[in-house]
């Protein structure tokens, strides 16, 4: 590990929040100096997703060898046999970079990154403007089926009682003013709005 002590910066929302969006936005700002952290996931990609760019997509054996190695930072079984993960090989890569950290990752994933860097790591909730939006919104992506939607829509409810537990929320009414949030929380965080 070099001494560059690097930030992490995680985003976390129910699917179809806008941190995505947020997180995309963030990442051109270069003057933060973030790197988007690629989870591993065990899931097939979908069409446009590549390997090592949207995800690590690996076997499910795999997945789990690696949580048996103790190679992952945080992981969890969001739907059955759909593991997600945070490998420490991927921080770690980043921290070399000089670079700090940034997630776009569920809430009980952000969760355990804070608690890991409670220091270091500045926890966001992105909060949608309501259940019934948040469905529009997964609708509209035309990516899912009814079914796939109404799991997403039933476990959003439970994300959503968990904002609290974060450091900061921002609710996603107006996505300008969402994204001008979220860059003045970076900044806050980095100290670059100090002389």
């Amino acid at each position: 590990m070099s001494d560059f002590k690097g930030k992490l910066f995680v985003f976390s929302a129910p699917s179809g929040s806008g941190k995505t969006t947020i997180v995309r936005h963030l990442l051109k700002q270069e003057r933060f100096g973030l790197e988007f952290s690629i989870s591993a996931t065990s899931r097939e990609p979908r069409s446009q997703e590549k390997d090592g760019v949207d995800y690590y997509f690996i076997s499910l054996k795999e997945f789990k060898n690696k949580i048996k190695n103790d190679e992952f930072l945080e992981w969890e079984e969001v739907y059955r046999d759909n593991f997600y993960g945070t490998l420490k090989a991927e921080v770690e890569r980043i921290w070399a970079l000089k670079k700090h950290v940034i997630f776009d990752i569920d809430v009980v994933g952000g969760l355990r990154i804070k608690k890991k860097f409670p220091e270091q790591t500045l926890a966001v909730f992105v909060k949608p403007p309501s259940v019934d939006e948040l469905k529009i919104r997964l609708k509209k992506r035309s990516t899912e089926s009814e079914d796939k939607i109404n799991m997403r829509i039933a476990k959003a409810s439970i994300e959503l009682a968990t904002a609290p537990q974060f450091d900061k929320i921002i609710k996603n009414y107006d996505l300008e003013i969402a994204l001008k949030e979220a860059e003045n929380l970076v900044a806050e965080f980095l100290k670059l709005n100090e002389n």
